[in-house]
């Protein structure tokens, strides 16, 4: 369910036309048929938690994505992208998700470096997003510590576009 905008954009959607007509949001749910033999029904809540556990902050799966380089660090930035989106349309995502995310993706050094070498726009969009999910109330308890250190990667990564796209521009 993090792995494509299409599922925030119908169940975010329709979650948030039904808090907005009803002025309360309705219960949700979301059908995993992973195993098509064993078919699950979660709260939405309960099946972003376990998503997050599995895949979002895996140590193995960012490992594996990676490997990848530009795309891998394209699909990390996604991610939170869709978190987010969830979570402006449904409120399902809790503060220590954002944490978590922003540990895992922007402040560990080994991670972030790799990024910032292969897709520095991953970078600036994935420190850029959290700092609205800040700033938007979505994620609430944030170090002022973490805002700036966010910040301060967006703003080197945004540096380092301009500097790679200058240098690209002058050699035309």
């Amino acid at each position: 369910m993090l792995d494509s905008d299409d599922y925030y954009q119908f169940q975010g959607g329709l979650t948030a036309a039904v808090k907005s007509q009803r002025g309360a949001a309705p219960v949700t749910y979301f059908g995993d048929n992973a195993v098509p033999e064993n078919p699950q029904v979660r709260s939405l809540k309960a099946e972003i938690a376990r998503v997050y556990r599995s895949r979002v902050i895996n140590p193995k799966w960012i490992a594996g994505v990676m490997r990848h380089g530009y795309k891998g660090a394209f699909e990390m930035a996604a991610t939170v992208d869709y978190l987010f989106a969830y979570d402006a349309t449904t409120g399902c995502v809790e503060n220590h998700m954002y944490e978590g995310v922003a540990d895992a993706y922007v402040f560990d050094l080994q991670v972030r470096q790799l990024i910032e070498k292969s897709n520095p726009w991953a970078l600036r969009d994935m420190a850029e997003r959290l700092l609205e999910a800040h700033q938007r109330g979505l994620w609430q308890g944030a170090s002022e510590a973490r805002v700036d250190g966010l910040r301060a990667i967006a703003h080197a990564a945004e540096g380092q576009i301009e500097a790679g796209l200058s240098t690209q521009i002058s050699t035309l």
